[in-house]
């Protein structure tokens, strides 16, 4: 099976500048396509054209934190409006996660042995290509997913814009792994063979979390 690689992707590079003031993330839109980025529970959303970088700056010990592009997106001059994927309740200025499908960036700052912990997810599907880039010294490696993959998405997980995630679309426990212990099914391997790097099911902790 031929893999294409998506060079034009969204990248966000985040750097400590000083460990007890703030980390700054830069997001910057390299696709050929406006993409809205949003992020919570700091930052809210921006429009992104072509080549635009937003920055935002994050305060030690935050945790459950997203980052994510939307798509096809239309806002009024109030900021209201809707996207096609990862859509937040129908505002610019996400204040909740977004809907799936929608590809993710995590971070948790400051946490066990004051390491900053970083992931790229795909449990809730795939909408834009995406690279995670710490770029303070030696601080862990690049992650990416940027693989076409809606180009061969299993048919029962293809929706408008994106390619969804097992457990939004089907919303069966074995995709969900809320309780038990489940592995990894067909489906989350099309997406971990794509994107090694990637969260590809809820327990897929050990090759996905990064530091």
């Amino acid at each position: 099976m031929s893999l294409k690689f998506i060079s034009l992707l969204l990248v966000i590079a985040f750097t400590i500048i000083c460990h007890v003031e703030a980390a700054r993330f830069d997001i910057t839109n390299k696709c050929p396509y406006t993409v809205w980025a949003a992020s919570v529970p700091v930052g809210g959303g921006r429009q992104l054209n072509r080549g635009d970088t937003w920055t935002i700056y994050v305060a030690p010990g935050t945790t459950g934190a997203r980052i994510w592009g939307r798509t096809n997106c239309q806002f009024d001059g109030a900021g209201r409006g809707r996207c096609q994927t990862g859509d937040c309740g129908g505002v610019l200025n996400c204040e909740g996660y977004g809907a799936a499908p929608n590809t993710l960036a995590e971070y948790a700052l400051k946490q066990y042995m004051d390491l900053d912990f970083f992931d790229i997810s795909v449990i809730d599907g795939y909408n834009v290509p995406m690279e995670f880039r710490p770029a303070s010294g030696n601080c862990g490696r690049v992650i990416r997913c940027a693989y076409n993959i809606m180009a061969q998405c299993p048919n029962e997980l293809r929706v408008p814009g994106g390619c969804n995630g097992a457990c939004p679309q089907l919303k069966r426990e074995e995709f969900c792994c809320n309780s038990g212990n489940y592995g990894p099914t067909n489906l989350s391997r099309y997406f971990k063979d794509r994107c090694p790097d990637a969260y590809s099911y809820p327990k897929d902790d050990q090759t996905s979390t990064f530091t």
